[in-house]
């Protein structure tokens, strides 16, 4: 099977590059909902531009609509899945659930995958997603190839996956970190990378999420996937261009060029890895410096009198940029190379293997003997990526039309699709009439800068009259004018509605039952106990059935583990059950159940309650990213109950990516919280079983605000950190009274994200 290279564009000259270069289909964004919001993005005009040259060779164009939406936002919503459907774009790409259940119902003839936002890293997740109408899943990064390869061998699926570019440190669609620090969100594309900020941790002051970029090279000849996917929407032309052209070199054959890996360096790279391709892998994040290192040219030979003396090892030239890395400071240190000296000569360039004075500029660092110095821009690869783009609007769609002109003594009528046009003179007949017909037809099919082809003409001409040329383009211009296009105008589908409960319940959740036992459960509506692995079935007995939820993790890597441990407890006659991840669908019964959705499957709009409640739930949980005024319009209209989550240790990120100073190897793999601490502010990192998860040392608590917001169920978690009893009844008691608890967190109450 020939797999499909799949290249980002920011902009339509990102995208004109990756076509040159060989990339089979492109993926972009519009104005609106693109998880990369600061990309320059499409209008409709460059959209519709592009997609017709890319049809034209015979390429493919996908746009990603694949942010979180709100539900005052969904006639915009509208208005860009229109475009998409009007410039006949291939597929579009979607996080949200609500946008799912649009664009499957009102917009058919556009293609859904399923975005990494959509967390899919299982085959359940991926079975799941395929019987909602995805014809494509894009898999978690974080998968080993035999985790890629058995979600690729589902029939009727297709399959994508990332190959090079940055990584998140958290699985995309489960971090938090910068919505809850700052209101600009991750999931709607506004993400300020806190990630990449410097810690102080176990092993000090440390970029301690900050990874490394991925790069796959040859080892993607072994993905069995439909399409091989290049991250870059926010990289230059230049940058897609080379990228796409390495990779389109290994898929043609032509092995991995050293020269052209070498460009990509230069052009942006931090460190390269292969994140967990082939297993575990420690070697993922680059502790001590953030930002593209470049190309690795050798260490400082010595340092005097501001020269610095380097024998590269590979070639440099004047006005190249190079970087050094400096103990200590968080970014390499960088300066353009103005003047260069070899063997006491001033040259242009100079070649590896030669001893090169280098003078350094006035403000620099102490730089020392031994220090690595990279290549991070060189002016002949500048140069080295020359593209071709057709001419403005020349493959832009055409819309055919079927043209009548009637030609009379004294005026000249012409139609098209409704729309009618007329020049009025005096018409005597013709010498030559078949030459009037002749250039009756020519004037017509003169379309320019219109949307329009001719695509049949039938002319009344009984008396054989002549008509001035100039009065049929006059005729033409006046016709065309007046053509409206039909276009896709997209309605948000029905919606059921219901009655709002006239008594509010509440719901507290818990991974450690035992915490809860000092609270009166007679107060309590319903128990949520959160599951793992090797759950002790026996910590149930205490708690009454009745009340009792059972809730899946949102990451399992090995759903199967579970199995028996679902069997077990729904043959004990436990029925209500919970969900943070589509792969939950999948290995619970759809009938006979009592279905709820966690926060993390993100209920924004009442189309992704609908949809949440066509798949079998029964209730959903707000997102608790959300704004309160949000919360309440999903609440007040919403075709199920809601659930408000108002007092949680919230999890910043879930990440495969462990931070723990020690080997995989010697490793314990028991819990440990790691204590770390950013700009005054404290987080818990808690590593368990080959996941971290980040905390806030101040919970999330917005009990204040929920009388507003009119949900059906108030929910307290207890969930990661350590609660005494005592600790888990003083909060639940305070919280239900609607008052917040001390140093708490308001996430984007007051914001707008």
């Amino acid at each position: 099977m020939k797999k499909e290279l799949l290249a980002p564009a920011g902009d339509i000259e990102a995208g004109y590059a990756a076509l040159y270069y060989g990339a089979d289909a492109v993926y972009l964004g519009l104005q609106q909902f693109s998880a990369r919001a600061t990309a320059a993005n499409f209008n409709e005009e460059n959209l519709r531009d592009f997609v017709g040259y890319a049809h034209h060779l015979g390429r493919k164009v996908f746009a990603a609509v694949n942010t979180l939406v709100q539900e005052k936002e969904l006639p915009d919503l509208l208005k860009t899945l229109d475009i998409c459907s009007r410039c006949n774009v291939d597929a579009v790409i979607i996080q949200d659930l609500g946008t799912a259940r649009i664009v499957r119902e009102q917009y058919p003839e556009l293609e859904m995958h399923a975005s990494t936002q959509m967390a899919v890293h299982n085959k359940e997740g991926a079975l799941a997603l395929q019987k909602l109408g995805f014809s494509r899943v894009v898999v978690a990064r974080e998968l080993s190839l035999s985790e890629i390869k058995e979600i690729a061998a589902i029939p009727g699926l297709e399959t994508e996956a990332f190959i090079h570019g940055a990584l998140c440190y958290s699985y995309s669609g489960l971090c938090l970190f910068s919505s809850m620090e700052s209101g600009k969100s991750a999931n709607r594309g506004k993400c300020l990378y806190p990630c990449r900020a410097l810690f102080d941790g176990e092993s000090g002051e440390k970029h301690y999420f900050s990874m490394k970029d991925m790069a796959l090279r040859e080892d993607v000849l072994k993905m069995p996937v439909t399409s091989l996917k290049i991250e870059g929407r926010k990289k230059t032309a230049l940058y897609v261009a080379a990228v796409t052209d390495y990779y389109r070199n290994i898929l043609d054959g032509k092995g991995a060029a050293e020269q052209k890996e070498e460009n990509i360096r230069q052009i942006f790279s931090r460190p390269w890895c292969k994140f967990h391709f082939n297993g575990k892998s420690k070697d993922v994040i680059d502790r001590d410096y953030v930002g593209h290192r470049g190309l690795f040219i050798g260490k400082i030979s010595s340092v005097q009198n501001g020269r610095m003396l380097l024998t590269p090892v590979h070639g440099i030239a004047r006005f190249d940029g190079i970087q050094i890395d400096v103990p200590g400071e968080e970014k390499p240190f960088g300066f353009s190379l103005q003047n260069l000296r070899v063997n006491g000569k001033n040259v242009f360039e100079a070649e590896a293997g030669q001893v090169v004075e280098i003078i350094l500029p006035a403000k620099v660092p102490v730089l020392k003997k031994g220090y690595a110095v990279y290549l991070a821009s060189a002016t002949a690869v500048k140069g080295a990526y020359p593209y071709e783009k057709p001419k403005a609007g020349k493959f832009k769609p055409r819309y055919p039309l079927q043209v009548s002109v009637a030609v009379r003594k004294n005026k000249v009528m012409a139609g098209a699709n409704g729309f009618a046009a007329e020049v009025s003179g005096e018409f005597l007949p013709a010498e030559q009439p078949e030459k009037t017909a002749a250039a009756i037809e020519k004037a017509f099919g003169k379309t320019g800068d219109t949307f329009f082809e001719l695509a049949g003409l039938v002319m009344d001409n009984p008396d054989g009259l002549f008509v001035p040329v100039s009065l049929l383009n006059d005729l033409r211009r006046l016709l065309y004018a007046k053509i409206v296009l039909p276009e896709k105008r997209g309605i948000l589908p029905a919606m059921e509605s219901r009655i709002l409960p006239r008594l509010v319940k509440k719901i507290v959740k818990t991974d450690a039952p035992e915490n809860i036992v000092l609270l009166n459960l007679a107060d309590v509506d319903e128990i949520i106990v959160l599951l793992s692995p090797d759950f002790n079935i026996s910590v149930l007995k205490n708690l009454p059935k009745n009340k009792v939820r059972l809730a899946l993790p949102a990451v399992c890597r090995r759903p199967k583990q579970f199995e028996p441990l679902i069997a077990k407890l729904l043959g004990q006659g436990y029925k209500k059950w919970e969900i943070g991840n589509y792969w939950g669908l999948q290995v619970l019964p759809r009938n006979g159940i009592d279905l709820s959705f966690d926060a993390s499957l993100y209920m924004m709009n009442t189309q992704a309650v609908q949809e949440a409640k066509s798949v079998g739930a029964g209730r959903v949980t707000l997102a608790l990213e959300d704004t309160p005024a949000n919360w309440q319009n999903v609440a007040l209209s919403a075709a199920l109950p809601v659930v408000l989550v108002i007092y949680q240790d919230v999890p910043l990120f879930t990440s495969a990516a462990c931070i723990r100073s020690n080997d995989c190897k010697n490793c314990v793999r028991g819990e440990k919280r790691i204590e770390m601490l950013r700009n005054g502010e404290k987080y818990t990192a808690l590593s368990k079983d080959c996941q971290i998860m980040m905390f806030a040392e101040k919970p999330f608590c917005v009990a204040a605000e929920a009388s507003s917001v009119r949900a059906d169920f108030l929910r307290a978690d207890f969930c990661y950190k350590k609660y005494s009893p005592e600790q888990v009844k003083a909060i639940w008691n305070k919280v239900m009274k609607g008052q917040d608890v001390p140093l708490c967190r308001k996430g984007n109450t007051g914001r707008r994200i």
